[in-house]
């Protein structure tokens, strides 16, 4: 906030007479919003546009200079940017003096007018949207990492790197939970992050990429992509994560899923302006110390402030994100933005798969019967299964035991197995939604080895360790007993075996640190109901970071989080060893179907989806695609209805038009966009 008295508002008459005297230009005037300062939009006869503006009286030379420089810079360097560009006056000046009304003398400056809407106003913020915000950003830093402007190198209490003012300031946060909150990430910045910020490579940056500084295309304009990036007043010299930090803040809040919209930002601007692994690793805590300042800052304001309602209503949604992100393990947001820059998410988890690799050899048989070298089959229980169909009855217990089974005797095996990295519907219970809505996603793809066998077949320990720990999570469709194992590979690093959906006895007699031999006997599979419901089978999988949540580690993951759960979770054939062929092929990729569509379908049946839907499944209603939740099928219901028997008939037989393979039949439907 600028300090001193407050100024004579400039008039749009006077901005008129200003444009007219200092660049020449007979123009239309209207005000644009400014709290200190007086800005205007000039519109000329022959539709060029302009922004005057008038500086505050107090408003420094230097950083009026700065901003012309960063931006002159910028337009040079950086051409392929939609950015304001900086007008020379008549006598060739980027700044011109004036005295106002009141004695006082200010600058005025004038830059090209950027069409668009302000990001605040662009709802949805679609994942694109964001990514192009980030790759913006990126660009700009690229451009202005070798500039540099002594009027930058300032004190600014919005500089990342000075968070720790707020302190001296967190008494004014009357609820002490909230106070406790920001208290929490203050201790954090101040003996964790800062140290390592401090180390990070510095450059000028925009320093405040929020929403009302932030100009997208059109809404005509489909994917929505961010244009321009508008007030440079907050320009600094710092340290040149905090411009990316900034930028996915702002683009949370008020997000359902803000740790996605974060990312999306993140992975724009690492594909223009690569980050290091180092930076990374500091932007969640930055993240949330940048709102720990916003709403310090606000409870600050309102104390000398009381009566001004703007400053409750703009603190809300900072406060409703920090409160949201607390419930987030920090490694875990970690890994979701090292995915997105398009690292292995969890740093250790590519040397625990060199080495299973490596020792696989050595392990010991998981079961009575051994996978690696006795018959089995592959079950298909994908979205798209033809085993379970499309009737959700299907996947309840008790059918589900019956389909299995009849399969396993029909192949004369004693053990089946169901596929890691596989999309599935079965999971449909409260239980695994992000939402209560019918549409909201589900978790669905597994993260384990299914192993499905009669109960009571012996589970033995592959390899030598500890018990981490075991317990009965009992609730409806979740593990019922389960064992962790606790590993370390030759290097050090710590993994772990889960074992889920065992009898009940499998518990007795084991103790949290008790050794486990290789090829020791741990437990046996359970039945129905106390094995979590589930059709007799072990659940199988490798887990490489805990993150705390111990017993409720989750065998089923978003798809919107494949990448990160699977380096979470990685591959357990790494260890079974289970014969490649024994497992399904998969279905043709997205592409591939495309091309067949285009050889056999004339196109008067076009797709109008800009990224076409590869739909498996239909069922009442419903649509579902591979992976994801389901869609509202507002084009096929009302005229004949999903898995009707003339339906199901004349799919039959139309079959030679529609791609499929052996395992599965997957249609890519033409769909309308509404």
């Amino acid at each position: 906030m600028l300090a001193g008295h407050a100024a004579v508002r400039t008039t749009p008459q006077i901005a008129a007479q200003l444009a007219q005297r200092l660049y020449g230009i007979t123009a239309v005037v209207h005000p644009l919003p400014g709290e200190y300062d007086d800005n205007f939009h000039l519109t000329t006869s022959s539709g060029s546009s302009f922004v005057l503006k008038v500086m505050h009286p107090d408003q420094p030379r230097s950083l009026v200079e700065l901003q012309c420089a960063v931006l002159q810079h910028l337009a040079e360097h950086a051409p392929q940017l939609t950015l304001p560009r900086v007008q020379m006056t008549l006598n060739n000046e980027t700044i011109a003096t004036i005295n106002s009304e009141d004695d006082s003398q200010r600058l005025v400056w004038m830059l090209t007018y950027i069409e668009g809407q302000l990001l605040v106003k662009a709802n949805p913020n679609a994942p694109q949207l964001l990514y192009s915000l980030g790759q913006m950003l990126g660009q700009m830093n690229a451009a202005l990492s070798h500039f540099d402007h002594p009027a930058a190198r300032r004190e600014l209490k919005w500089d990342l790197a000075r968070s720790a003012w707020i302190r001296d300031v967190l008494h004014h946060i009357d609820d002490p939970v909230r106070r406790a909150l920001v208290e929490g990430h203050l201790n954090i910045f101040e003996t964790e992050v800062l140290p390592e910020l401090l180390k990070q490579r510095q450059s000028i940056i925009h320093n405040d990429a929020n929403d009302y500084n932030v100009l997208v295309s059109a809404a005509q304009t489909q994917p929505r992509q961010a244009v321009s990036v508008i007030d440079f007043g907050d320009t600094l010299y710092t340290q040149t994560v905090s411009e990316v930090v900034i930028a996915a803040t702002y683009a949370l809040l008020d997000k359902a899923d803000p740790l996605s919209a974060a990312a999306s930002v993140i992975a724009g601007y690492h594909a223009a302006y690569p980050l290091t692994e180092a930076e990374i690793a500091l932007i969640f805590p930055l993240i949330c110390t940048r709102l720990s300042v916003s709403v310090a800052n606000s409870a600050q304001r309102k104390a000398s402030e009381p009566d001004d309602p703007y400053l409750v209503i703009s603190e809300r949604p900072a406060w409703d994100a920090l409160e949201k992100l607390a419930t987030v393990h920090p490694r875990k947001a970690h890994y979701l933005f090292r995915s997105a820059c398009g690292f292995a998410p969890v740093p250790h988890t590519p040397s625990v798969i060199n080495w299973l690799r490596t020792n696989s050899v050595n392990a010991a048989p998981l079961l009575d019967v051994d996978v690696r070298t006795e018959p089995t089959i592959a079950l298909d229980l994908s979205v798209g299964s033809l085993l379970l169909g499309a009737n959700p009855a299907n996947m309840q217990c008790t059918k589900m035991d019956e389909l299995i089974f009849r399969e396993m005797r029909q192949a004369g095996v004693k053990v089946s197995v169901g596929g890691y990295d596989e999309a599935r519907m079965i999971y449909q219970s409260d239980a695994f939604a992000t939402g209560e809505h019918p549409t909201a996603e589900h978790r669905t793809i597994h993260l384990g080895l299914d192993l499905w066998a009669e109960a009571g077949m012996g589970i033995y320990a592959p390899l030598a360790g500890k018990v981490y720990l075991f317990a009965n999570n009992a609730a409806p469709l979740d593990y019922g007993p389960l064992i962790i194992l606790k590993h370390e590979t030759g290097g050090g690093e710590t993994f772990y075996t889960l074992y889920g959906h065992l009898s009940t006895d499998s518990l007795d007699g084991l103790t949290v640190g008790q050794h486990i031999e290789r090829g020791q006997r741990i437990a046996s599979i359970g039945t129905p109901p106390t094995n979590g419901n589930w059709p007799p089978h072990l659940h199988f999988q490798i887990i490489t970071d805990l993150l705390e949540l111990d017993r409720d580690f989750p065998g089923v993951a978003l798809a919107s989080q494949r990448e990160l759960w699977k380096s979470l979770s990685p591959d357990p054939n790494l260890l079974l060893g289970i014969p490649k062929d024994r497992f399904l092929s998969p279905g043709p990729a997205k592409a591939d179907i495309l091309r067949e569509r285009r050889q056999r379908i004339g196109g008067n049946l076009s797709i109008s989806y800009r990224e076409p839907l590869n739909i498996v499944r239909g069922w009442m209603q419903y649509l579902w695609m591979d992976e994801t939740g389901a869609y509202l099928d507002v084009y096929t219901v009302p005229l004949v209805g999903h898995s009707h028997p003339r339906v199901v008939q004349a799919v039959q037989q139309q079959m030679a038009l529609l791609t499929f393979n052996t395992t599965r039949m997957t249609i890519s439907c033409t769909m309308p966009n509404d």
